[in-house]
């Protein structure tokens, strides 16, 4: 009998399998004209509907960068709010000339949700993958389906 083996055949020193993951990366096709954009915008609000529970709070969409870095967004009826993480800071012109807003102080972006078209067609020859996200902490505004 192997020493490295259970009596029932399973490894001593395999760790527990994760859980898959509940949402997975989706590779990114990038969008060329305003349409594409609004097309893309219905598709991901249907998603969030169809996966994301009403009482489920920081939902929205990840934004890996080809070149590095993730963006977070979530919208709401008046805002969009944008995590830049500090690997991917390097973004701020390109959506500061996308939308007209000036960079924050920190890394938590709020821009008028009439800037949605522009943003994502600024930063959509940029990204690599996106995936849909739950429990995201946007700095103190942490809101929730219903919201």
């Amino acid at each position: 009998m192997n020493p490295s083996l259970t009596p029932g055949g399973e490894a001593l020193d395999a760790a527990p399998s994760a859980p898959a993951p509940r949402f997975r990366a989706v590779p990114w096709t990038a969008l060329e004209t305003p349409q594409d954009v609004e097309l893309w915008i219905d598709e991901h609000n249907q998603s969030l509907q169809e996966h994301i529970a009403p009482q489920e709070t920081g939902y929205g969409v990840c934004f890996t960068l080809a070149v590095g870095g993730k963006v977070f967004m979530q919208t709401t009826g008046d805002a969009i709010f944008l995590d830049v993480e500090a690997d991917a800071a390097w973004i701020a012109p390109l959506l500061t000339a996308a939308t007209g807003a000036q960079p924050p102080a920190g890394q938590l972006w709020v821009l008028p949700e009439d800037r949605l078209v522009q943003l994502v067609l600024g930063m959509s020859p940029l990204i690599a993958t996106t995936t849909l996200i739950v429990g995201h902490r946007f700095g103190s505004r942490n809101r929730s389906m219903a919201a």
